[in-house]
């Protein structure tokens, strides 16, 4: 399953960069990718688990911009 989600409050490029490589070791990520100019994380992953791997992009996502949101 692939779909898009908005980023809120994504303040920095490199952030960015560091929050796809984290997504993107995630069990179950087929490809996770970041615009920081569109602020949009476009997530491929695992039907049976999206919800689960979403949650954990979250968490990852937190962990290196702790203001930054994923919108759902």
């Amino acid at each position: 399953m692939k779909k898009v989600f908005k980023m809120q409050d994504l303040d920095c490029a490199h952030c960015a960069a560091k929050m796809e490589t984290a997504i993107n070791k995630i069990e179950g990520v087929n490809k996770a990718t970041i615009s920081f100019m569109t602020q949009k994380l476009t997530l491929d992953a695992q039907d049976e688990r999206f919800d689960e791997i979403l949650e954990e992009a979250a968490r990852a996502c937190k962990k290196i911009e702790p203001d930054c949101t994923i919108l759902r």
